[in-house]
Parts: C-alpha cells; structure tokens; sequence
C-alpha cells in the first residue's frame, strides 16, 4: 500500500512538470464507486464512457450545477485542448479594425479545430452553422445550458457516425427529460416534480431564474415544461480607460436579455415502443451603446475623414432558434434489427444585428444585417446484436441521414459604405443539402472491443437565388456537389482489471460553406481604414479531409483514475477564412482577402486528466482532481504554425466532500502563446505582429451546501488573486502595439451565487 501511495505522488507530480493541458477531470466520476457516464452520441447509442475506444468528456446535470455554467464559454474551464472564442461588443460599423464583432460566443474548438469544424448538436440534430461575412459575424451560442441535462464531448473525427463538421470533434448537448425528475412507481395525476433556481454572477451582472416542471397524465403519458429567463450586462475585463472614444478598454455599456423554454412529451404505449416530441425556443437580445467607436477629438485627417468622423453609435443583436423534434424507438427483435430508431427534426433560426451612427457631417448610417437558417433533417437508425460465442458478441448500428437547409443573408439600412448599395447580400440564397449511408459494427468479448465503422456521404450547395447578391455583375454565385467516404477503426483492449488500452483511426471531412464558397464584400477608404479593401469569393473551394490516429490508457482504481490519450491528426485542403492575399491598398491594388484550401496541415498533442481519491480525512473524503495536455500545429505547406491551436493548460485541484458540504479549490496555468507559434502574416494586414499572451496562473475556490433534503446553494470566487490575462482564443487577430488591449482581458475577481429548490 505504501508503495502504491508513492507512485500515484510520482504520477501527479510528473503530470506537474510536464505542463500538460486540462481534461475534463471535473467530468468525472463524483466518487470512485460511481459507475462511468452513460453517453449516446459516440458511438450514436447508448454506452458507457469506459466502453469507448477514444476520448470522451461528460458534464452531467451535477458537473453544470457545482461548477455554475451558464453559457458555452463556461464549459472550457476544466477542459483539455478545448476553448470557445468569446467576441466582446466593440466593433464599429465605419471601418473594419482587429478582432472585432458581435458574436459573443462564437463556438467550440477541440484539439485545434474550431469554428465549424466542430459539430454541435442537441438531442442529436445539428445546431446552425456560424457564419462570418464582412464586418460582421454570428456566433453559435444558440443553446440555453438551463434546458441541459448532460453536455457530451467527443474528441477527434466523428464523420464517420455524423458526416461533414465533425473533424474535431463534437459536441451533444442532451436536454432534461421527465424521468430526471419523476420517481418510480409516481402516481398518475399526482402532483408534479420539478425545481426552481435563481442565479448571480458577478463578472456579467447577471441574474436569472429557471423553473421545471415534470410529471404524468398517465402511465403512458409523462411531461416536461422548462422555461428560464435571465437579464445580464457586458462581460468584466481588466481595462481601466473609461473614455467614450476608440481608446476605450472598459467594456461598452450592454444589456442582454435571454429566453429560453422547452416543452418534452414521453409517450410509452408500451414496453416495445417509446415516442418523444420536444419543443425548444431559445431567444437572445443585445442593446450596446459603442462607445469604443466613437472618434477621437480632434477630428483630422482628409475632409472626408473628417465628415465621417463617429459622435456616436448604438448596435442592437437578436438571435432565435425554434426546434421541434419526434424522435421513436421501436423494439422489433427481427432477424434485421433488433432496435429501429427514428427522428424527425425541423429547424428555424435567425439572427439581426441592427445598427445606428451618427456621424459628423455626413448622413448618418443605419444598418440592419440579417441571418437565417431553416433545416428540415430526417435519421433511420437500426441495432443488432448477435451472439457469436460465449465469448465474443457482434453488435451492428447502420442507417441513413438526410438533411436539408436553406440559408439566407440580407443588408438594408441607410448610407451605406462606398461602394456598396442596399439592399445587398453578401452571399446568394443557398440550399444545402446532404444525405448519407452509414454502418458500424462491434465485436465484444470481455477483454476486447474491435469497432470499424464507414459513412458514404453526398452534400451539394445550390445557388438558389441570385437576386440582391452583391455585385452580380462583378461575380456570380456558384453551385458545388462532392462526395466524401468516411471510414474508421476502434480497439479496446482490457489489459487487466484495472488497466484499458485503446487506439482508434478516423478520418473526417468538412463541406464548405455557402458564404466561404461565395462571399464577396469591398470597401473604399473611410475614417480608420485609408485602404482599398476586397475580400473575393472562392467557387473553387475543396471539401477539407482529415485523418487521425489516438491511443490511450485508462486506469481504474479506489485510489486512483486516470485516462491519458496522444493524437495525431493530418488535414488536407484545410479552409483558411480570409487569408491575407497581399495588395498595397490602392484603388488599382486592393487589400484582398480569400477563404483558401490550404494544401496539407498536421496536429499533434496528448491529454491527461484523472483524480486520486485519498480516502477518510477528518470525517470526509478528499480527491485531488488533475488534467494536463497540449498540442502543436503547423502548416505543413510552408511551415508555419497555426494559429487555432491553444496554449497549454494545467489544471490541478482539491475536493473535500463531508456530510452535506463539498469545497473545492483549483488551480489553472495557462502556458505563454509565444510568437514563434502564431503566424501574423495570415491574422493582420501590413505586416502588423500579433499579440502574443504571456502565461497566466489563475485559482478559483467553490463551495456547495445541502441545506435541506431539497434545498441547495452554491458558491464561488473565480480569479481570487485577480490575474490580469488573456486567453488565446479571445485575441487573435488582436495586434501586439494595439493601444486595447486590455479590452480583451478575462475578468479580475468576482462571484457566483446559485440558489435550488427541488420539490
């Protein structure tokens, strides 16, 4: 025992000194009897984390209540090889500067793969993309985590099972069900079971309220209501210039209003079938006044300048999803399915962003920028299990996915900027469609699993209408269709009790979309920018492949967990958007910019996360979770570095749980982004270097009270030594000599409060 306990010391220190990047070591189990998560979207049904033959984070309902989440951007905290960029409100709409936008959170990146190249789900039907044209950009934060039961991330390529997006991964978030909250043996008509919280955070002034509402109208029958409302400002930084002028580095004076709701109907007529219609609305809205665009005193430069110069600025954002989904379950136990899954999925998601300048002299400039996305998407899914042996046993998943989406964009306002004319679409109305053939099966005996898996998909892109597309005469939208075979290996091997090794090799695909394929956009010179800019459509772009190879340990004891995985990932044709394409700026040379293929990219990293359970300490139990991991990534075409890889991150934590009382303390060391890892020729223009992040070391401490059978608070202080950083993901594109930024620090010090009663 002794010797045991000196080896799990030399295992954490070791996972110290190597400065690896963080897992999701608060994802795992709350204590070490408890069984492993039970996920669907790895392996698209229902299996144990433990099972899986590659790397698998869980946030269950306890990890989202204990850790506070309130939006995506939170789920990166204890997470390795994971960030998710967040776009503060200080663009300007007379003239385009560095890492700008609206966007807030823009979406997820895993393992140096963001953007869209990261598939987002909920309840297993895609989330809209996020899009990018112009000066203006919309986000993927459509998802409200009050509705959410458990988030599953799946590390690396996931084409193979879901097709284009899931090169890096994805991301499932599962949204609460009645029987999370209906015991057995309820009686029906009884009165409903559900729980109301109410939630403070300090770093966003946020307040919010939450209720759910769960129960039976017959054996049969069972339902969920869910509604959730919240009221917040501009996230806290750590800039101190308050002046109302570009100068500005404290945030903008914001009020954000979000409103969720779900409604979930079970239908069970009996043991052979199940039947769920979900009902999502998600509804988000943003009042900025842009004081951080308003022109300095005194006004100078050419008339024109002058004339343009900005007094003030508002901006507003509106964003909504509505999803209505029937997915059944029908037990057939037939010679060709033992299990036929089926669902049904309709999307209606849009986003506004409205804004107003007043300008000097010249009219003052409105603008209103539109983005819809309608999606209708249709899944058939059967299981099969056979019993090979009394050892080995085959399980087969096969089926078919079809989907369809039709994307529009459209600019209407006053003034617009020259050479523009409203209205204009940045990108022609496209439809996008996909539909694809999959198969996997399993061969299972006690000490292996063996899981290949092929998907054969065909997307097209079709230019739907040409009318408003701007300039038509200059560049006609084009259509494109391809193809892409998705194939994929697993192995697991239960080396001992205690001891897995798993390896798997996928390959992964990713269409373009329609605005990389047709985005057109230029700008003649205004106030802040003296430059001819152009930004050129692409109808030539190729569908971006990857291949990735992973191998990993799982260790499983009473004193110890750990799971330890590297990856090796080549990318082909890997879309860049907006790629520097040179230009001096004059009307006869513009500034141009492109979405390209680039021709071959490489990522390599580890991962390690896990906990040491150090048994009874003063009447209580005490672990001390840990995870480590980082990754590098270049271009392997002129061998630059790429920028979407994340510094690395260490996290190393304490948790002591006794009675109705758990206290946790955890540390986070964020590695340096040094220079000669960025390329700033591809991120800024004119030759312009790219702010490079110094490394951080930031300590949060939380605490959670059962204060009664059903009444519980939660607590935290976050940043409590109040580190002045930045994270990564938040400054690209930011220039080393830029006079903001501190504009873009992470908050100082702050609270979070969350109060829950269930009944």
């Amino acid at each position: 025992m002794q010797e045991q306990s000196k080896n799990h010391a030399v295992f954490i220190a070791v996972a110290c000194l190597f400065n690896l990047t963080p897992g999701s070591a608060d994802a795992q189990h709350n204590s070490t009897t408890a069984l492993p998560d039970v996920i669907v979207s790895a392996t698209r049904s229902e299996q144990y984390t433990d099972d899986l033959a590659l790397t698998v984070d869980v946030l269950n309902r306890h990890n989202l209540d204990r850790q506070q989440i309130q939006d995506i951007r939170d789920t990166q905290e204890n997470q390795t090889n994971l960030s998710v960029r967040h776009a503060p409100a200080r663009f300007a709409l007379t003239g385009p500067s560095n890492n700008t936008g609206r966007e807030g959170n823009t979406g997820f990146n895993i393992r140096g793969m963001g953007s869209n190249r990261v598939l987002m789900l909920e309840d297993g039907i895609r989330i809209p993309h996020s899009y990018v044209y112009a000066g203006n950009a919309f986000g993927r934060d459509y998802v409200s985590i009050d509705m959410i039961e458990r988030i599953e991330i799946v590390r690396g390529p996931a084409s193979a099972l879901y097709g284009s997006d899931g090169m890096g991964g994805l991301v499932n978030f599962v949204t609460r069900s009645p029987d999370t909250f209906l015991k057995q043996g309820l009686a029906t008509n009884s009165a409903p079971k559900g729980q109301v919280s109410l939630g403070w955070s300090e770093d966003n002034q946020r307040t919010a309220i939450s209720g759910t509402l769960a129960s039976q109208w017959s054996t049969e029958l069972s339902w969920l209501l869910h509604m959730a409302s919240a009221n917040s400002g501009a996230l806290q930084n750590k800039g101190t210039n308050d002046v109302a002028n570009i100068d500005r580095t404290t945030p903008n004076p914001q009020l954000n209003q979000d409103r969720s709701a779900l409604v979930k109907l079970v239908y069970k007529p009996s043991n052979d079938q199940q039947h769920s219609l979900s009902m999502v609305h998600v509804d988000r809205e943003s009042d900025v006044h842009l004081l951080s665009s308003i022109s300095k005193l005194p006004y100078t430069g050419s008339s024109s300048q002058i004339n343009n110069a900005v007094l003030d600025e508002t901006a507003n954002a509106n964003m909504n999803r509505n999803r209505i989904t029937l997915a059944s379950q029908f037990k057939l136990m037939k010679s060709w399915a033992d299990q036929l899954n089926v669902h049904i999925g309709m999307h209606n998601a849009s986003s506004l962003q409205h804004g107003a300048t007043d300008l000097n002299k010249s009219t003052d400039r409105i603008r209103d920028v539109s983005y819809n996305e309608s999606s209708q998407q249709v899944g058939l899914q059967a299981e099969k299990i056979i019993r090979l042996s009394t050892d080995w046993t085959q399980k087969y998943i096969y089926g078919i996915d079809t989907s369809t989406a039709n994307i529009s964009n459209l600019y209407t306002g006053v003034a617009p900027l020259p050479p523009e004319v409203f209205p204009l679409k940045r990108f022609p109305d496209t439809r996008e469609t996909g539909h694809a053939v999959f198969a996997q099966t399993e061969w299972l005996s006690d000490a292996w699993s063996i899981t290949p898996g092929v998907r054969l998909d065909r997307f097209a892109l079709d230019v739907t209408s040409q009318a408003l597309f701007y300039p038509p005469a200059k560049q006609a939208g084009q259509s494109l269709s391809d193809s892409a075979v998705s194939p994929k290996l697993g192995v697991k091997w239960n080396a001992t009790e205690q001891l897995s090794i798993f390896a798997q090799y996928a390959e992964g695909f990713k269409a373009p979309n329609a605005n990389q394929v047709n985005g057109y956009f230029e700008l003649s010179p205004i106030p802040g920018n003296p430059n001819y800019v152009e930004i050129v459509a692409n109808p030539h772009l190729q569908p971006e492949r990857s291949r990735n190879l992973e191998i990993g340990f799982r260790h499983r004891s009473s004193e110890l967990n750990w799971e330890a995985a590297f990856f090796s990932g080549s990318f082909k044709q890997l879309i860049q958007d907006l790629k520097a394409l040179g230009g001096t700026g004059l009307i006869s040379d513009p500034l141009r910019f492109q979405t390209v293929n680039i021709d071959h990219a490489r990522i390599d990293g580890f991962e390690i996360k896990g906990a040491s359970d150090l048994g009874t300490i003063a009447g209580g139990r005490l672990r001390l979770p840990f995870a480590y991991g980082q990754a590098k990534g270049r271009n392997t075409s002129n061998q630059l570095p790429l920028n979407s890889i994340d510094p690395a991150h260490l996290m190393l934590g304490m948790q002591f749980s006794k009675n109705d009382w758990n206290l946790k303390i955890d540390a986070h060391h964020f590695s340096a982004k040094r220079p000669q890892d960025i390329d700033s020729a591809s991120l800024l223009k004119n030759g312009l270097i790219q702010f490079s992040i110094p490394a951080s070391t930031t300590f949060n401490v939380s605490a959670q009270w059962q204060m009664q059978q059903q009444l519980r608070i939660t607590a935290a202080i976050y940043n409590l030594t109040q580190e002045k950083y930045w994270k990564w993901a938040d400054v690209q594109g930011v220039a080393a000599n830029s006079a903001v930024l501190d504009a873009f620090t992470q908050p100082g010090r702050f609270v979070r409060l969350t109060l829950s009663q269930a009944f």
